[in-house]
C-alpha cells in the first residue's frame, strides 16, 4: 500500500530548454514545473545538474514518454528505474505516462498510438501501473491521449478508462485539449464524456492549443489555449478536487513570454485561492490497492 499526501500544485508550465532563461527568470509566476523524464535519462552530469537546478528553483513533477504501459511485452525495468530515480531525484509528487504504447516487438515507435480498448488490455495494464506504482512509492497518473485511429473495440474509451483506473488504483491526468482533439475528430460530446468518467481521480489536467491541418484538428502544442478548452478545464475544475494544471507549449513559442504567464495566471484563478505549491495545506490522501 502506498499512503502519501498529495500538495496542491497550482498552475504549472512544461519545461522547454527554448524557454529556459525565461522560465528561471519567472519563478514568481510560475508555480511548478512538468519535465520530461525522458530528456534527462539517464540521470548523470550535465542532465543531473540540470536538473538540480530546476528543482532547486521550482516544485517538479516528471511526465515520461517511452513507459509504454499498453505494450503487449513486460515492462522495461531498466527504464521504469531510471524513471524513479528521477523521481527521487526531485521528490516528485506523483508521476505520469501516456495510456498507450510506443513499442512493439522491441521497435520503438516514436508515436503515443491507440490501444484497442478491450477487458483483456484493461486487465494487462491495471497490473502494469500497478507495479508502477508500486515501484515509484508515489502516485503513478495515466493520460489521455489524441487519438490518430481508433480500433474496432468493445469498450469505448471513458470505459476503457474507468477500467483501467478501478482495476489499478491509479489516477487519471486529464489532458483537456487532447479530449476536445478527438471530439471534434470523432464528432462527440466531450462533456458526455467527462461525465462518464470518474472525476475524482483527476489529480492533474493538462491544457494546450493545436492547429488544423486540412480537416483534421492536430494537438499540436503550438498555439494558445482555446476558449473550448478552457470551458472544459473549467467543468472539470468545478467538480473534481484537482491538484495542478499544466500548460503545455512546444513549438511556436509566443514573442513575448508574458503571453504563456497570462494563460497560467488565467488556470491559477480558475483553481482558485488555494492554488499555490508554496502552500501545503491542503493535501490528499491516496492509497494504493
Amino acid at each position: 500500500m502506498i499512503s502519501t499526501r498529495i500538495p496542491q500544485l497550482g498552475a504549472g508550465l512544461g519545461y522547454r530548454g527554448a524557454l529556459h532563461e525565461d522560465i528561471l527568470a519567472s519563478q514568481a509566476d510560475i508555480d511548478w514545473l512538468e519535465v520530461i523524464t525522458d530528456q534527462f535519462l539517464p540521470l548523470t552530469g550535465e542532465r543531473r545538474e540540470e536538473l538540480d537546478l530546476l528543482s532547486g528553483s521550482f516544485r517538479c513533477v516528471p511526465h515520461g514518454l517511452e513507459l509504454s504501459i499498453g505494450s503487449s511485452g513486460p515492462l522495461d525495468e531498466r527504464y521504469l528505474g531510471q524513471v524513479c530515480a528521477v523521481a527521487d531525484a526531485v521528490d516528485a509528487p506523483w508521476i505520469s505516462d501516456h495510456l498507450c504504447f510506443t513499442e512493439g516487438d522491441g521497435i520503438r515507435l516514436g508515436h503515443l498510438t491507440p490501444l484497442p480498448w478491450t477487458q483483456d488490455v484493461a486487465d494487462a495494464v491495471a497490473r502494469k501501473a500497478r507495479h508502477v506504482q508500486a515501484s515509484a512509492g508515489r502516485p503513478f497518473l495515466l493520460e489521455n491521449i489524441t487519438n490518430g485511429f481508433t480500433f474496432g473495440s468493445e469498450m469505448t474509451e471513458a470505459q476503457f478508462i474507468c477500467a483501467v483506473l478501478d482495476r489499478s488504483g491509479c489516477s487519471l491526468l486529464l489532458d483537456v485539449n487532447n479530449l476536445y482533439t478527438n471530439s471534434v475528430n470523432y464528432h462527440f460530446d466531450p462533456y458526455e464524456f467527462l461525465d462518464s468518467i470518474p472525476l475524482d481521480r483527476v489529480l492533474q489536467m493538462h491544457i494546450a492549443g493545436g492547429h488544423w491541418d486540412e480537416d483534421v484538428l492536430e494537438d499540436g502544442h503550438d498555439s494558445p489555449v482555446p476558449e473550448p478548452v478552457w470551458d472544459l478545464a473549467e467543468y472539470v475544475i468545478g467538480r473534481a478536487d484537482v491538484r495542478g494544471v499544466l500548460l503545455e507549449r512546444d513549438a511556436a513559442y509566443p514573442d513575448d513570454f508574458h503571453d504563456l504567464l497570462a494563460e497560467l495566471g488565467r488556470a491559477r484563478q480558475m483553481l482558485g485561492p488555494a492554488a499555490s505549491w508554496a502552500s501545503d495545506a491542503r493535501c490528499l490522501p491516496i492509497l494504493s490497492r
